[in-house]
Parts: C-alpha cells; structure tokens; sequence
C-alpha cells in the first residue's frame, strides 16, 4: 500500500510593479505617487487573494493546498480557480493555507463565504506567510496597461487619490 504525499503548498500569487499609499489609514495600490498620500512600499509587490471566512469577515485564506473528496489535490493558480468557480461541487473539499492573520490553516470549503469581496493581499516576499497590507482600491489611470488581471479584477479601480476620496464621501 503506497502511502499518500501531498504536493507543497503553491499559493497562487500576481506581481504588481507598483506603490502601496496610505491615507487616513487606508491602503490602496498605485501605479504613481498620488498627492496628499504616504507611500508605505514600492516595486515589485507580491499579491495573494484570499477567501474570506464564513462568520469571521475579517478573516481570509490564501489557498496553498486544495484537497478534494476523493484525494485529488491542486496547488497554484489552478486552485484559486477552481475555489473561485468550481468548488461548489465539493463542499467537503479542504483548504490548506496561510489565513490573512498569518495563521496556518486548514478549512473546508464550506466554511467560506465566497460572495464576499476577495480579500487583496501584500506580501514581502514569494516565502512570506503573513501579509503586510490589505489595500482597499487600486490607483490606476484608464490608459494603465499589463496590470495583474485578478487584482484588476478584485479591487475597485480609480484614476485618481482624488477620485476614490470622492467615492469614499471623504
């Protein structure tokens, strides 16, 4: 009887060659420096997702590891998406991860609430665990290109510091 062996974790992540802001403690990522804003980081930035916990919103996992019903396993961007779009058909399937506290965890599918926005996630590195910033909207003007298509997909997009201050009533 062969014994089973996981695959490593392979937490699916984007990079972003651009700036992390901060004003009036909230944190956006940029394209450019934006007047009346803190840069906080700069370059290339790691970006994770995480999907966030039924009943503890302010919680999120970043899959590493997804481990179906039947012991098929899938790591990468190949379980983001499958999370993302198919994991409706097993409910029992378990995720295997790091949460947005840094904290390793292990949940079942049905444990998340993946109606909830997708938490954003920066990272200092491929190796880290814990996220050092959870921007909330992404700067970007309109003629921005090669832009990370889940993050574009994932934050709110604005022209301008100006702009969200705008959507945000501040």
């Amino acid at each position: 009887m062969t014994r089973f062996s996981p695959p490593a974790r392979e937490p699916f992540a984007e990079i972003f060659n651009g700036l992390v802001l901060e004003f009036e403690s909230r944190q956006a990522l940029a394209t450019a420096p934006q007047p009346g804003s803190e840069t906080l980081l700069r370059g290339a930035l790691v970006l994770r997702y995480g999907a966030r916990l039924a009943g503890k919103p302010f919680l999120s996992i970043v899959p590493g590891l997804l481990v179906l019903d039947y012991g098929d396993t899938l790591t990468g961007q190949a379980a983001w998406d499958f999370l993302m779009k198919k994991s409706n058909l097993h409910p029992r399937a378990d995720v295997v991860g790091y949460r947005s506290d840094g904290q390793d965890d292990m949940v079942m599918v049905r444990t998340l609430d993946l109606g909830m926005a997708i938490d954003v996630l920066v990272y200092a590195d491929a190796q880290a665990t814990t996220p050092l910033y959870r921007p909330q909207a992404l700067i970007a003007a309109n003629e921005a290109e090669d832009l990370p298509p889940y993050l574009v997909e994932y934050l709110p997009r604005y022209d301008s510091l100006d702009a969200w201050k705008a959507a945000l009533h501040v």
